[in-house]
């Protein structure tokens, strides 16, 4: 047993959703479907926003970087887990899940920040009207966008920084389908405090900072839109900010209960259904909810297939 623990570990296996075949089978197809969804989606909305000038707007630049941002994510790991739904050893290399973890916090972070600057844009465009051209500009724009790369591509470094460094020796089954930062944790053969302390920390710095600022921002709106006399004005708003708001609440409510709760050391099943939510299920969601609920998009698709 000694001998083993002096081991590390080179490869991790995945305990997956499901040890039946025929359920396998079944999450499978619906995993596939979902995931086309997701490439389809997303990537006609970069499409759209890129070749119609009429959503050349700060709120359109933004969509198109959280499109990317949930390409990205679903990209970085439904692909894997298709293949291990086929195959009965579902393994992964330690430099491919610790790839996986560094484009994943990168990415879910930077989306984070992502819906904050669009909760601002939205802010601005209903409670100052008259400025919002002189403020988000073009290059404010690309400014915040960065800004919110650059905030995710920080909190992996230092994340991973602590993650990845300690020594994981003997133990490589992971209860879980896809390397995630809590599950990975577990299986740690070292104190893992000071790594759960950080990932807390980080994840207050980038869930818990910018969904304050949706809130604050979102309430400003809300007492505008209490203030204005015309019923068409609030109608208005509310069209615009509800797609927004409905992706937040669904991001938002999955990844607080996965980061910002006491680290359990034992990985059930309802946090692996959250995982799926958050990681599956909602850059699925988001063009839907962006399309059907937009004329401006709906109207840029029926123009480009007219063409």
């Amino acid at each position: 047993m000694g001998e083993e623990n002096q081991t590390s570990v080179t490869e991790f296996v995945f305990l997956g959703l499901s040890q039946d075949p025929q359920t396998q089978e079944l999450l499978f197809v619906l995993f596939l479907v979902i995931y086309l969804l997701t490439v389809l989606g997303n990537l006609l909305i970069i499409v759209l926003i890129h070749t119609d000038s009429r959503l050349h707007t700060p709120m359109y630049f933004f969509l198109r970087n959280l499109s990317f941002a949930d390409l990205s994510f679903s990209t970085t790991t439904v692909p894997q887990v298709l293949v291990h739904f086929l195959v009965k050893k579902k393994t992964i290399s330690f430099v491919g899940c610790s790839m996986q973890i560094v484009v994943l916090v990168l990415v879910g972070c930077a989306e984070c920040a992502l819906l904050a600057v669009m909760s601002y844009d939205r802010y601005v465009a209903v409670c100052k009207p008259l400025h919002y051209s002189t403020i988000m500009t073009h290059w404010v724009c690309v400014q915040l966008a960065l800004g919110s790369w650059a905030s995710g591509a920080f909190v992996s470094l230092v994340d991973n920084t602590f993650i990845l460094h300690l020594p994981y020796q003997g133990k490589n089954l992971i209860n879980h389908y896809f390397c995630e930062p809590p599950a990975l944790l577990k299986l740690a053969s070292a104190d893992t405090y000071n790594a759960e302390m950080a990932v807390f920390a980080m994840g207050v710095v980038i869930i818990l900072c910018p969904f304050a600022l949706i809130l604050v921002s979102y309430g400003n709106i809300m007492y505008t839109v209490i203030r204005m006399q015309s019923g068409e004005g609030r109608l208005k708003v509310f069209s615009t900010c509800g797609s927004h708001l409905t992706v937040v609440v669904l991001f938002y409510g999955s990844g607080i209960f996965a980061y910002m709760r006491p680290n359990s050391k034992i990985m059930n099943e309802k946090d692996k259904m959250f995982s799926v939510f958050y990681s599956t299920v909602t850059p699925m969601l988001n063009p839907i909810i962006y399309s059907l609920r937009n004329k401006d998009v709906t109207g840029a698709l029926r123009r480009i297939t007219a063409k």
